[in-house]
């Protein structure tokens, strides 16, 4: 042991002996992230977290949706990590933590991005355009940017179910 611990013998371990593979001095982290993400997706694992813990104490995260009219920015970003800390957290705590996806879909964002749109501004030229017209074009508009955001929320590698997101346009969401 001494002789090793002052460096006069250098003995060679083999692979058996380290604990750990070796590290790659130049690691390609944007690939790795991919493989991460395509393992997930391959075993489905944010889907088996959910269904192993099927009579665990549930565990609610209300997380505040985007308006789904525009694109994500770094805010939204930067906040989606903190979304999904505490889930996760909560998850290897031993809770049960459905995590669905949620879109802000009302309100003046949908109502000015539309007006810029059609070409119309204000109560009244609304008025004129028709109401029940505006709020089809408002209500076919505020999902035209969903898969840009799950692209950009899965490449955070946030765990968010999309499948059974809700929208707050719809009725049974607002009841």
């Amino acid at each position: 042991m001494t002789a090793i611990a002052n460096n006069t013998d250098k003995v060679e371990k083999t692979s058996v002996d380290k604990p750990y593979p070796e590290a790659q001095g130049s690691a390609n982290l944007p690939k790795l992230e991919e493989a991460i993400l395509e393992k997930w997706a391959a075993q489905d694992t944010f889907r088996k977290t959910i269904k192993a813990r099927e009579n665990a104490p549930e565990f609610v995260f209300y997380d505040g949706p985007p308006f789904a009219n525009g694109l994500p920015h770094y805010g939204h970003l930067v906040t989606g990590y903190v979304k999904d800390i505490v889930p996760r957290y909560k998850t290897m705590r031993g809770h049960k933590v459905e995590r669905r996806f949620g879109w802000d879909c009302h309100g003046l964002p949908a109502e000015l991005q539309s007006e810029k749109e059609l070409g119309v501004s204000g109560r009244l030229e609304i008025l004129d355009y028709g109401m029940e017209k505006f709020n089809a074009h408002c209500r076919s508009s505020v999902l035209r940017f969903t898969k840009d955001w799950e692209y950009y929320v899965t490449r955070q590698a946030r765990w968010v179910d999309f499948e059974n997101d809700y929208k707050t346009l719809n009725t049974d969401f607002m009841e």
